[in-house]
């Protein structure tokens, strides 16, 4: 019997890394919504809701070490669908976690010790793709690292090494180094277009993909948004929430956001789609961008059938010179915070 009953075209897969065989769904799961800053996730519930979203075709899952019980879930995942499915649908999924370790010695043994420990959360003997995050550039310990992850991934404890939040002039450090990352993830969204500036042009050159996150603004970029009064911090419930209306402010503030969600609107109406479609749209268009990562609050609520339509969307000239009259009047954010991953490091 065939289980997958998926409602994705092939037009939702993408080669990861770049020049891959290997595809991953282009609209990853993110379990950042698992660690407790977004309400109770009850694992009763979940399991089931990870099955779902894979027999939907989504099957490439973004989590972290720090995500809660995020690497247990894919872990008990994992062994639910080998012992229902069998290995044909295990090799179907991609889980994609992170390494976000306090600044301070690097060596082999402690690197290796947190890869092991990801290892057995997950249930994987090799890691699909292990993504670096560094707090503290000051402290250059970070080549210690990357270069034990690299030594690990020739090793097989891990497929990939990619990197979380590393500014472009990072980025040319490493790749200076000679330690191969294929990815890096930012935030990248309508508003918040800092990777254009330095990013995807060094990207671009030596073949990085960008997964990308904060693409929804945390839900703000749909319709419920649309025509209403500017919400005060403590009416806002999510820390997703919380977190893109302080980029909203600081791009343009409430009243040019209304504007953006008319303009989307109107696009989404003439293409008989959603906002939140044309928001993921416009950032996969873009060039390096492998996928964007959508939140998932598993058991609690869902939107596979309406994020699946964004396979199927194409903006034309006329679409984007609408969101363009908008944005062209926003704030400078690179200006103002700076490259990628800038605000984490102040």
């Amino acid at each position: 019997m065939k289980f997958i009953m998926t409602m994705l075209s092939e037009s939702a897969y993408c080669p990861f890394p770049e020049g891959s065989e290997t595809k991953i769904c282009c609209l990853l799961n993110g379990l950042w919504q698992v660690s407790g800053a977004h309400g109770a996730i009850d694992p009763a519930r979940a399991l089931p809701d990870m099955l779902a979203y894979h027999d939907a075709g989504f099957t490439t899952w973004d989590l972290a070490d720090h995500y809660g019980p995020a690497e247990d879930f894919i872990g008990a995942f994992r062994r639910l669908l080998e012992e229902q499915r069998g290995e044909a649908d295990l090799k179907q999924v991609r889980a994609f976690t992170k390494w976000v370790p306090r600044p301070g010695p690097m060596t082999r043994q402690i690197v290796e010790q947190a890869v092991d420990t990801s290892r057995r959360r997950m249930a994987m003997s090799s890691l699909d793709l292990l993504q670096f995050h560094w707090w503290d550039y000051q402290d250059p310990l970070y080549l210690d690292a990357l270069q034990h992850l690299a030594d690990l991934r020739v090793q097989g404890k891990l497929k990939h090494l990619g990197l979380t939040n590393f500014d472009t002039e990072h980025l040319a450090v490493i790749a200076e180094q000679g330690i191969r990352v294929v990815s890096n993830q930012v935030q990248f969204s309508i508003i918040d277009r800092r990777p254009e500036r330095e990013m995807i042009p060094f990207c671009q050159q030596h073949g990085i993909s960008l997964l990308t996150y904060g693409t929804y603004c945390g839900g703000l970029l749909s319709e419920k948004y649309l025509g209403q009064l500017e919400p005060g911090y403590g009416t806002l419930n999510t820390a997703s929430l919380r977190k893109y209306k302080q980029m909203i402010d600081a791009w343009g503030g409430w009243a040019l956001f209304q504007e953006l969600l008319a303009a989307l609107k109107s696009i989404a109406d003439k293409h008989a789609i959603s906002i939140a479609n044309v928001a993921v749209r416009y950032i996969l268009d873009k060039p390096s961008v492998a996928g964007v990562i959508a939140g998932v609050r598993l058991g609690l609520s869902e939107h596979r059938a309406d994020n699946a339509r964004v396979f199927g969307l194409t903006l034309d000239t006329e679409d984007l010179d609408r969101i363009r009259a908008v944005t062209n009047r926003s704030r400078d954010l690179f200006h103002s915070i700076g490259d990628c991953g800038a605000e984490y490091r102040r």
